[in-house]
């Protein structure tokens, strides 16, 4: 639920809500947050102890105003939060996050207090808490690019450094018209701009609803004279506002995000953060007279405030929830915007991955080069199909680490994948994205230290791994236990990472030599065992004196819970041990090797000479490199979710063609030795 407040947001038990507009009944997410809210919409006439809901200050407000002031009912003034989508509303058709539920006014109109403003008047603000919260929340939000809007690249190309930055908002913006400003206002804050900054560049940067042709703003291109530029590029705020020197606004949300920057913005207006200590203001309330700081302000605007939702469970949440959906879903639509043309996909694999990669444009399959090339498309191919030559500029895509339940051998769908523009991970050869993620996350901050802590806590706590398996295991003789992962041994990252050591028994001859009196625990891989891929093991098993246990057919987590050692080629099950606090010992160059985690017995790649904590590398490997999708929701998720439904067991089962293919694909495999003998 969200945060505790002075502020009663919530309607009780089924407060009656009566609408006359109608998006309130027809936009579901807008109903479904106002039930969860407590609010039981209505049609009629309200009753005394009733509410009337408004939108804003919408065309239609005027109605429940009217109806309201007749029968004697409150108002309850809903908006949209201050983290709404990609797209703006009226652009993209995509529902909120969250909700702006106000009984005194709307937080836009400075001509009574609002909720909000109640709440950054008399609210204690002083929860240490939620002052770390607040400090963490802000890196994050700059870190990942994420505004109300956000339909823009991060690594969209920014104006050189040191302009003055003017806010232009749009004609009729109902905080625009309830500030009182008009475009004669938008024009004194320019020359206020020049006057106040002689010399430097200004930038009129217009609203993306401006740029997308939807509604005019106050500015136009006659404005942009002399040192004076229109900007309406689609650009991160947050680079935006590193480069300015100044910030000028009415009354937009950029101006919260240039104090949460570091600015002090010039406000013309009388918006929700004017009037606390943090803005200069040119027509002052004079009922604000408290000092606030930066995650005082943000406190109340983003924990205390709004009402979030979270679409994969269906529940009120928390702001951090929030920012964990909207980067998901980010993430998605920049990677996919321009849409993917795909090679080397099994056929199988071709719906899962138009849920992953085709809900922006439909996915399009080609095993020809030269149509991948002439399709403006992106471009990407499975990466064990990879071609250096064949595939010359494609991005890889590989299974993620937190798969399934269930093999990916057996045909069950994944829940994560990734994408890899220069390598692919499991391949020490060349340098990959996750190579970069992972030196970069050398220096990691606290919210991303305590959010990745966390995930890992749920994987330890609930036995999670990549395919999440079941089986209990044997009971394991006493003494200094160390397991070895067996391996299908035509796997690619054994034949991209290992040296002379590249087979199974090599592997456990060389853990014994090692540890000659030590308990070794031998664990095959589930694909062989389940007769889904060759294994190389003599008929006769495993030697006795390589291996005290052969622990066949149980969960590998249980395992890493008995041992204290894993010795392993490139399996990975070392990642997963680092994890649960185990030494690791590799014989390969698995990609969570070579950062100083392990005890490697080969030499690593010189682009792995970062020192990152295990922080840091679970964070690159969990949350930073792969996609993630929800079989529910069907749509892209965090990870805590995947987490969350491999903990409930709520996913799909694998239909009756795949479980088919996959007996196929296993007899293939089982018999295709004996036909390529013949």
């Amino acid at each position: 639920m969200t945060g505790t407040t002075a502020i009663s947001k919530a309607g009780g038990s089924g407060s009656r809500l009566f609408v006359y507009n109608g998006g309130f009944v027809t936009q579901s997410r807008l109903r479904r947050i106002l039930g969860l809210a407590g609010y039981n919409l209505r049609l009629g006439l309200p009753q005394k102890n009733d509410l009337v809901g408004i939108w804003g200050n919408s065309p239609t407000a005027h109605r429940g105003r009217a109806v309201a002031a007749k029968y004697g009912a409150e108002l309850l003034h809903v908006e949209d939060a201050f983290l709404r989508s990609i797209h703006p509303g009226r652009a993209g058709g995509e529902p909120p996050l969250g909700l702006l539920l106000d009984r005194r006014g709307a937080h836009f109109d400075p001509a009574q207090p609002s909720d909000l403003e109640e709440l950054l008047a008399s609210h204690p603000l002083d929860d240490s808490n939620m002052m770390r919260r607040a400090r963490n929340a802000i890196g994050r939000l700059q870190d990942a690019h994420l505004s109300k809007y956000n339909a823009f690249l991060p690594s969209a190309p920014l104006p050189d450094p040191g302009y003055v930055l003017v806010v232009d908002q749009l004609r009729g913006d109902a905080s625009v018209t309830a500030s009182k400003a008009d475009r004669a206002r938008f024009c004194e804050m320019l020359v206020f701009a020049q006057q106040e900054h002689p010399g430097a560049r200004i930038l009129i940067k217009t609203h993306p609803e401006t740029r997308a042709g939807h509604r005019p703003g106050h500015f136009t291109d006659k404005d942009a004279q002399g040192r004076v530029e229109m900007f309406s590029d689609a650009v991160s705020p947050w680079g935006l506002l590193e480069g300015a020197i100044a910030v000028y606004t009415v009354s937009s949300q950029l101006g919260f995000e240039a104090i949460l920057a570091g600015h002090k913005p010039r406000v013309f207006g009388q918006p929700f953060y004017a009037g606390w200590g943090l803005t200069e203001d040119e027509d002052p309330l004079a009922r604000r007279q408290r000092k606030l700081t930066r995650p005082q302000l943000f406190s109340a605007a983003m924990f205390l405030y709004p009402t979030w939702y979270d679409p994969y469970t269906d529940r009120l949440c928390e702001l951090e929830r929030v920012i964990d959906t909207l980067e998901a879903g980010i993430r998605a639509w920049r990677q996919d915007r321009a849409g993917w043309v795909a090679s080397g996909m099994r056929l199988w694999k071709r719906k899962p991955l138009q849920g992953f990669f085709g809900q922006t444009r439909k996915l399009k399959f080609t095993e020809d080069p030269e149509e991948a090339h002439k399709s403006g498309r992106n471009w990407m191919v499975w990466a064990s199909k990879a071609g250096a030559k064949t595939h010359a500029g494609a991005t890889r895509v590989e299974d993620g680490f937190l798969r399934s339940r269930g093999l990916g051998a057996d045909l069950v769908p994944p829940m994560s994948l990734v994408l890899d523009r220069q390598g692919i991970y499991y391949d020490p050869r060349q340098p990959s994205d996750l190579d970069d993620l992972i030196t970069q996350r050398a220096d990691l901050g606290p919210a991303e230290a305590l959010r990745v802590e966390a995930l890992i806590q749920q994987l330890i706590r609930h036995s999670l791994s990549k395919y999440n398996l079941s089986g209990e295991p044997p009971a394991l003789p006493a003494g200094h236990r160390i397991l070895v992962p067996g391996q299908v041994e035509d796997d690619a990252s054994i034949k991209a990472g290992c040296g002379r050591i590249k087979s199974n028994l090599a592997l456990l001859r060389a853990t014994r030599k090692a540890n000659p009196k030590a308990v070794i625990i031998y664990k095959p891989h589930p694909d062989v065992e389940a007769g889904l891929r060759p294994g190389s093991l003599p008929e006769t098993g495993v030697p006795e004196n390589l291996a005290d246990v052969v622990a066949s057919n149980c969960d590998p987590m249980a395992l890493l819970d008995e041992v204290q050692e894993v010795w392993t080629m490139t399996s990975l099950l070392g990642f997963e041990a680092l994890l649960r606090g185990a030494k690791v010992t590799t014989l390969g160059l698995p990609f969570y090797a070579g950062w100083g985690l392990t005890t490697d017995k080969r030499t690593a790649p010189p682009w792995r000479s970062a020192r990152p904590d295990l922080l840091g590398l679970a964070h690159a490997v969990l949350i930073d490199y792969p996609r993630y999708y929800d079989p529910i929701t069907q749509r892209p998720c965090p990870p805590e979710v995947v987490v969350e439904r491999l903990i409930s067991g709520q996913l799909p089962r694998p239909s009756l063609r795949n479980r088919s293919l996959s007996k196929l694909q296993g007899l293939f495999a089982t018999y295709a030795p004996l036909w390529r003998r013949g």
